[in-house]
């Protein structure tokens, strides 16, 4: 069956409208975002082609960073170039901003109110059921051979036991399925997809790429640098534009691949916040719309209020609002600098096979960190466990917390076998959590 034939390109005004919709509506994850995202400008609006929308969806997906917001801008540039990628992309993260940043003020003042902090508790289980949920829904598509079943066998294997660096697992998945798929292509299962261009490509230029680069450079590091000069390089400011501009770097395979970094940085090396209060703001983000990644601004906010040195919430508004700038400005720059080079390579198959072993490669990484803030959820004490250069931590088993693995067990069949949609899942376990700080 071939693609509808594509509309006229739409005028701005009505892409706006489209994308501030968007915005306002991007609930439920990257998943549920990017299909919104597909139904609204392929099946309805008509404004791109499906295999053109599926090749900036992969494009975005080999990106460090969220792919649904990336998919946005890259879509938001097809259609009306730079200024319809910024309007695409900050209409997708503003709405979701603005929310968080309330979420996060109200988390930090009455959490300790039992009512509030039954509510976080129940949102711990839901956020737990969400991540292997996501994990499944991920190796159902990716998984498609024995070979890439194997690929995130090893990536866990490498993150878990071995703590190979994040980004050397992607970039060994990658090199890897690009290599085997010229040799097997069999065993990647990836195919190219041909299609006509929808959209007229852009000839990308060393002048042109001069400008965004420069342009991108000082927009990115200006509070950086700021903070070092205001507030010196140890402070938890300059911290923050470092750590999360790294983070934006280096983070490959979507939003749920950046949370298992950034939540055991964050956590482990940083000390800003415990793991439960990183599962607290995993849970926020997931009841907020816009990328699931803003769960970064949380950890930003809960740094800022806590070693900001400034009045508590006004360091917690600026640590927020500076990891969300860091995060969210090199977005636009992978975009608006690689899009009309991805636009030419469509058809190149080795790209797709790069693609699927990277797709499979995220299993891993995701169950990585389901079971890494699974233990840290479910029990209350860890301890070290040592092995030559290498430590782990382990569960106290006797600090388990019943109530938790309880709620938790319950989320988790309400998703695998009643597929409870998201919003009944966080409103029954917050409601769940609440009655349990309440009465027992």
């Amino acid at each position: 069956m071939q693609n509808p034939t594509p509309n006229a390109v739409p005028s701005f005004a009505e892409a706006f409208r489209t994308w501030a919709k968007i915005g306002l509506l991007s609930f439920g994850g990257p998943a549920g975002q990017i299909a919104m995202m597909h139904r609204i400008v392929v099946d309805e609006k008509k404004w791109v082609s499906e295999p053109q929308f599926l090749h900036a969806l992969n494009f975005c997906m080999l990106l460090p960073g969220p792919e649904a917001q990336q998919t946005a801008v890259y879509i938001g540039w097809l259609l009306h170039r730079w200024k319809g990628g910024l309007a695409a992309g900050l209409l997708f993260i503003l709405p979701g901003l603005a929310v968080i940043l309330g979420l996060s003020t109200i988390y930090v003042l009455w959490r300790e109110v039992p009512v509030i902090s039954g509510v976080f508790f129940g949102l711990q289980a839901a956020v737990l059921a969400i991540v292997f949920e996501a994990m499944q829904r991920i190796a159902k598509r990716a998984i498609k051979t024995r070979f890439l079943l194997g690929l995130s066998a090893a990536a866990f294997i490498g993150l878990f036991v071995l703590q190979i660096p994040f980004p050397l697992v992607v970039l060994g998945a990658g090199l890897l399925g690009w290599r085997i798929g010229k040799a097997k292509p069999d065993w990647i299962g990836a195919q190219a997809k041909h299609d006509a261009d929808v959209l007229p490509s852009v000839a990308p230029s060393w002048q042109r790429n001069i400008g965004i680069l420069a342009l991108f450079a000082l927009l990115w590091a200006g509070p950086v640098l700021y903070s070092f000069t205001a507030f010196g390089p140890d402070h938890v400011f300059s911290q923050i534009g470092v750590f999360f501009s790294k983070m934006a770097v280096v983070t490959f395979g979507g939003a749920y691949a950046v949370l298992a970094y950034v939540g055991q940085q964050a956590v482990e090396i940083y000390g800003w916040l415990g793991p439960d209060e990183m599962l607290h703001g995993l849970g926020l983000a997931e009841t907020t719309p816009g990328p699931l990644i803003l769960v970064l601004t949380f950890v930003g906010y809960i740094a800022g209020f806590r070693f900001g040195g400034l009045d508590p919430l006004l360091g917690g508004v600026a640590g927020g609002l500076l990891a969300t700038w860091v995060t969210f400005v090199p977005c636009f720059l992978w975009i608006f600098l690689g899009a009309p080079y991805i636009e030419r390579i469509r058809h190149v198959r080795a790209f797709s096979h790069a693609l699927a072993a990277i797709t499979a490669a995220v299993v891993g990484v995701i169950l990585n960190l389901a079971i890494w803030f699974g233990l840290h959820v479910l029990f209350k004490r860890m301890e070290s466990l040592s092995f030559g250069p290498l430590s782990w931590d382990v569960p106290v088993l006797s600090s388990l917390d019943p109530w938790m693995a309880l709620l938790s067990a319950a989320a988790i069949i309400a998703v695998f076998r009643f597929h409870l949609s998201l919003a009944w899942l966080l409103g029954g376990a917050a409601l769940a959590g609440m009655v349990l700080r309440l009465f027992l």
